[in-house]
């Protein structure tokens, strides 16, 4: 006969026993689980990558290999191992992948191509120029296997003589600044109603415009310009701004770091519904300041924004250290991607308007992000004296060559214009300032007299 207590051992044991075996079963399921999940994922890129398709990948800013052969009637898989969006498509054809996400990749037939060399290139604006293109065979010698990059010069590879590349580059300085067709952040004049209420109307409508000489493309803009009207008021005014969708798909208006009341904060369905195609929506606040923000889509943002529909949002001024009087003040628009692409203001080098100041002007110059990656703002042979950062004055100024500005980030710089000459202004990320036919996208200057 057992005793209460082995009874107990006994049951003690049975169940120490049942949670052991219980634990392996589970290990076990959740092995068995990641191998079949191994197993799918292996499907998935067999299933991609069947039928020989050569391997391309996309970052910022390169296509890799540089020379892609692929046998006739075969086929490439694109993987984007970058942080931003790209794609790839065969220049003077319909081929192209869709848009891809960082980390993403599609399959990219080529069948329908006869055998011979084309360029292959992102057709995000800005990035072709920012160097991703790549040479693409179809029907060459090695039958479809991947090409190292050449190691060939940027003249060899061009079919330039050096001397040919310096003249094109030259010609194409020698147009800054192109004119082209439309002019952006203007400041925008209200409607002063009968209580003091500054009314400002924006209308959110889909324009062509015109990035650099000859290039338009299909913007998203308030008031039809890239970037949209400058809004300016006083520390106390009433505010007031109507806004009409005349866009095919809903958005809203975000006051990036202006305060606001929550219902007027411009989150669709957060905040308010959505402001559907033909509709119209008012904001109404208090300004409160000094503050240095922008407006902007934030309803399908990620389209909308880098398309066009950002603006400067300035409420009163932003203090000075003594002896300084501002001659000028500047809204400098950064963006990188959507069919904007990279820009100052909405336009692209050599569109891009100078700052012109007088010797021994104090010019003001508020920078604003609206892109997609970091910019380091580079201006040669003047200091930048960095007063504020967000609209909110820095404890002590300083200076700087080289401001780094993150997305979504504002900072309000100084810059004394005591040496003459044309200084070049330009994003310090290389590919964002320069390619092999010369100075492209995120440049300018300061010509100081």
């Amino acid at each position: 006969m057992t005793t209460r207590s082995q009874d107990n051992d006994v049951r003690k044991t049975a169940t120490l026993v049942f949670a052991i075996v219980a634990m392996a079963f589970g290990l076990v399921a959740v092995i068995v689980a990641g191998q079949a999940m191994n197993r799918s994922d292996s499907a998935k890129e067999a299933a991609l990558t069947a039928g020989g398709g050569t391997q391309v990948t996309l970052s910022e800013f390169k296509i890799t290999p540089a020379t892609i052969d692929v046998a006739k009637g075969g086929s490439i898989v694109v993987t984007n191992n970058g942080t931003v969006t790209h794609n790839l498509g065969v220049k003077g054809t319909n081929l192209k992948t869709e848009m891809l996400a960082p980390g993403t990749s599609a399959k990219l037939d080529l069948g329908s191509l006869k055998a011979g060399s084309y360029t292959a290139y992102c057709q995000v604006p800005g990035h072709a120029e920012a160097g991703m293109t790549a040479q693409l065979t179809v029907g060459g010698s090695s039958g479809g296997m991947n090409m190292g990059s050449s190691s060939g010069s940027a003249a060899a590879s061009s079919g330039m003589t050096n001397d040919q590349m310096d003249a094109q580059m030259a010609a194409l300085d020698k147009t800054y600044p192109a004119k082209t067709e439309g002019l952006g952040a203007q400041l925008l004049a209200p409607k002063i109603l009968p209580d003091g209420t500054k009314e400002f109307d924006l209308d959110a409508k889909i324009v062509q415009w015109e990035v650099q000489p000859g290039k338009k493309v299909e913007a998203w803009t308030y008031n039809g310009t890239v970037p949209g009207p400058t809004i300016k008021v006083n520390d106390g005014d009433k505010v007031r701004v109507v806004v009409k969708n005349d866009l095919p798909e809903s958005t809203t208006v975000h006051w990036h770091g202006i305060i606001v009341p929550n219902a007027m904060d411009g989150v669709p369905n957060f905040t308010q519904p959505p402001i559907k195609p033909g509709q119209t929506f008012t904001y109404e606040f208090t300004a409160h300041g000094p503050a240095v923000g922008m407006y902007h889509s934030h309803d399908h943002a990620e389209k909308q924004v880098p398309n066009g529909m950002a603006g400067a949002f300035l409420i009163g001024e932003e203090p000075v250290p003594p002896g300084v009087t501002v001659s000028q003040e500047i809204p400098m628009v950064l963006d990188d991607a959507g069919t904007i692409g990279l820009s100052i203001n909405g336009k692209a080098y050599p569109a891009t308007a100078p700052i012109q100041a007088k010797l021994g002007d104090w010019v003001e110059i508020h920078y604003f992000n609206e892109g997609l990656q970091i910019h380091p703002m580079h201006l040669h042979g003047l200091a930048q004296t960095v007063i504020a950062k967000d609209g909110y004055p820095v404890p002590q100024p300083y200076e700087a060559d080289t401001v780094l500005i993150a997305p979504g980030e504002r900072y309000t710089v100084l810059v004394h214009a005591d040496q003459p000459g044309v200084w070049a202004f330009h994003c310090h990320i290389l590919t964002h300032a320069e390619s092999d036919t010369g100075m492209m996208g995120m440049v300018t200057a300061m010509i100081v007299k």
